[in-house]
């Protein structure tokens, strides 16, 4: 019997849940269901839920079942997917995953506008002056180079190269 791991709609008018079933690959969508495998609650508020028992679906899956397209990301999503590809059966029977929060689809609030640290406070010049002197002419033209700004330190190389 070829066996489809699928989804089954239930629910009201835009209030969607499905049951991941599965069937004979024959049958119709609404048709007899062979076992059930979980839930899959996409517009669960505030957060979306996909329930499945890992290992009934594996079961199903190495009997060859061959899963819906949907039902492959719901089980992706759980980590069934890796545990058949693995060959790996799960700690736990009940794999369990909450989505993100649902955002609304009306208006949205900016997101909060962050402010960059202030700067730390640079040395005092009397400092870098008394450093100055104490070193040699070759180490302080070095200094002056690796702290100065890009414009001035042309203006040294020319200045040294006269």
């Amino acid at each position: 019997m070829a066996t489809v791991i699928r989804l089954m709609r239930g629910g009201r008018k835009k209030k969607p849940y499905y049951r991941i079933v599965v069937q004979d690959g024959r049958t119709r969508t609404r048709g007899r269901e062979i076992d059930t495998l979980g839930v899959y609650h996409p517009t669960a508020r505030p957060l979306p839920v996909s329930e499945v028992n890992a290992v009934k679906a594996l079961e199903w899956l190495r009997k060859g079942a061959t899963p819906s397209d949907t039902v492959r990301a719901v089980f992706s999503k759980l980590g069934v997917m890796k545990h058949f590809h693995d060959g790996t059966n799960p700690e736990e029977a009940v794999a369990l995953v909450k989505d993100e929060a649902v955002v609304d689809a009306g208006y949205n609030a900016p997101p909060p506008v962050v402010e960059a640290p202030p700067a730390v406070a640079e040395a005092a010049p009397e400092a870098e002056a008394a450093e100055a002197v104490e070193a040699p002419a070759a180490e302080a033209d070095e200094v002056a180079v690796a702290e100065a700004p890009a414009a001035e330190v042309a203006e040294a190389v020319e200045e040294k190269a006269e």
